[in-house]
């Protein structure tokens, strides 16, 4: 769970602590106090998309940092690398430039791994999550998440899978009699004009090679010969071969008188040897050079067929030769398309009745837990005082899709007497929030995350309603850490935990305050949320009397 938050220069917040415990934690402050920041700094540290004017003017840079206490040993920290403590510190640092640094036990990560770890963290509802469910392309996930059926959505989606790809390869096969021909001819053409070169593989680059040895001909033979020479010598002096000969004989003769002359020999013995092979060798390449401008005539016609055939397929010899193969294989494919179309239709068919199988399978299943979700929302929704109201997840059979063969609607009443209809088309907007609340809470015991963030959910929302949704919020606290922001004070009321966030004005600057409430002043903040700003006997009353 999330026990501290330290947050440094993040809009009119210039820095703030604010501990948190187990339980039911409330914020409330006027519209614009800032309650939204605080949201937004927990987002910050759990991976979530931050801006630049985030930052509070005239700071360099926002720092956002949690300290969560419980954290389980999740795979996440072996996965990529991060020390694993129990009491887990995650930080992040963000920028003027842009940049953002995160930290998590202070081994550094991405923005991405950060938020790998958050949605592990801490989970937050927002007045979006309401407007979520008037989208009912959305009802089937939601449904799937409930059923926890992963090992049916895998089997079909592996079966669906191969469906898809064999439909893509027929769609890459069929095409109409004039598209085909005219394919065919281009490949006939390229395949026989690469054909007709006879490339070699590595042809190009030998090719190259022995060309800039032929350009450089003359400068090679001048120093073949002067070479040579001074090694073996000319009619009028010895050579250094010769020479060397003459003082490793002239070395032998004394040799046997002196030990270190003795060792001499032996290495002016071994140069002489190494100088006679340097010697023949060089000789042998001096006799075996050859060139002619005929032949570097004839490399450069090669090299020039060559590379205009580099410039249609490919960067060398073995590029163009891959792609005569590539093409021949694909003229194959063409000139027998229609075999080859024959067989993969009959795969198809099988492979298809494979995918409607799995995809009744899942169906199967998914209609079994929407009997049972629709009971545990029907049973939430009535401790939301809605009694009344009817539920029910709609089927209708698609054809397939990647996620199955299923549309999945939700359905309700809200009034005795009404027919079901579409969610989107008869709940209000506290309906709407009591439902979204309801689904929630369900989808909440199939999820391991420790804390839930409820941001303004209780939107439209007033009077016994209000009520019920605040016992629920305490009802579900008593298993997760809950924190709630909220203007409705029989939520605020029925908190463990009541922070105040208000601003003031200093020095031509705005500052935001979070202030964890006593119970005096936790019955002053009620009675404003009660009674507005003008706080009387009357309101103080009431409050204390929530309070009790």
């Amino acid at each position: 769970m999330l026990s501290l938050l330290h947050i440094e220069n993040i809009a009119v917040i210039e820095q703030a602590d604010v501990s948190f415990d187990r339980g039911f934690h409330v914020l409330t402050g006027e519209t614009g106090a800032g309650k939204s920041i605080i949201i937004d700094a927990i987002s910050a540290i759990l991976g979530e998309r931050v801006y630049r004017d985030m930052i509070r003017t005239g700071a360099n840079r926002a720092s956002v940092r949690g300290v969560f206490t419980d954290t389980p040993k999740l795979p996440w920290f072996e996965t990529h690398g991060v020390p694993y403590a129990p009491e887990t510190l995650i930080q992040r640092d963000i920028h003027l430039d842009g940049k953002n640094v995160c930290r998590v036990n202070g081994q550094l990560v991405t923005v991405s791994i950060l938020r790998q770890l958050g949605i592990q963290l801490i989970n937050i509802h927002g007045q979006h999550d309401s407007q979520a469910l008037f989208d009912e392309n959305n009802h089937l996930q939601f449904l799937d998440t409930f059923a926890d059926h992963a090992p049916l959505q895998e089997a079909y989606g592996k079966a669906y899978g191969e469906v898809a790809a064999l439909q893509r390869e027929i769609q890459r096969l069929s095409m109409n009699e004039a598209e085909k021909q005219r394919k065919m001819e281009t490949l006939r053409y390229q395949i026989e004009e690469i054909n007709r070169a006879n490339l070699k593989p590595g042809e190009d680059e030998a090719l190259e090679s022995r060309r800039k040895l032929l350009q450089n001909a003359e400068k090679l033979a001048s120093g073949l010969d002067t070479a040579v020479e001074c090694l073996y010598g000319d009619d009028s002096t010895d050579g250094s071969a010769s020479l060397l000969g003459q003082a490793e004989r002239a070395l032998a003769r004394i040799a046997k008188f002196d030990d270190s002359i003795a060792a001499l020999h032996e290495r002016v013995a071994d140069l002489m040897y190494q100088v006679q092979d340097a010697a023949e060798e060089l000789r042998d390449v001096k006799d075996g050079f050859a060139y002619s401008a005929e032949e570097l005539e004839q490399i450069e016609s090669r090299l020039d067929v060559i590379h205009r055939l580099r410039r249609k397929y490919g960067a060398t010899c073995q590029d163009i030769l891959d792609y005569c193969t590539r093409a021949q294989q694909e003229l194959d494919e063409i000139e027998f398309a229609d075999d080859r179309l024959e067989q993969l239709q009959k795969k198809l068919q099988k492979q298809e009745k494979a995918a409607w199988e799995a995809a009744k399978q899942l169906r199967a299943s998914r209609q079994k837990a929407a009997v049972t979700l629709s009971g545990r929302i029907l049973e939430e929704l009535r401790q939301l005082d809605m009694p009344k109201v009817q539920f029910q997840c709609h089927f209708s059979e698609t054809g397939l899709t990647p996620a199955g063969a299923d549309a999945v609607v939700f359905y309700m009443s809200a009034n005795v007497g009404e027919s079901l209809k579409s969610m989107s088309k008869v709940a209000s907007g506290g309906e709407l929030a009591r439902i979204m609340l309801a689904l929630k809470n369900v989808l909440a015991e199939k999820d391991a995350v420790p804390t839930l963030i409820f941001d303004e959910v209780d939107t439209g929302v007033s009077g016994r309603a209000a009520q019920k949704v605040a016992e629920k919020l305490h009802s579900v606290a008593r298993t997760k850490q809950v924190l709630c922001v909220t203007h409705l004070p029989q939520i605020a009321a029925l908190a463990d935990v009541h922070f105040l966030i208000a601003k003031e004005e200093r020095g031509g600057r705005t500052y935001t305050n979070v202030t964890p409430l006593e119970r005096e002043g936790r019955k002053g903040e009620l009675a404003r949320m009660i009674g507005g700003a003008t706080i009387t006997e009357t309101t103080l009353k009431s409050a204390e009397e929530m309070l009790r």
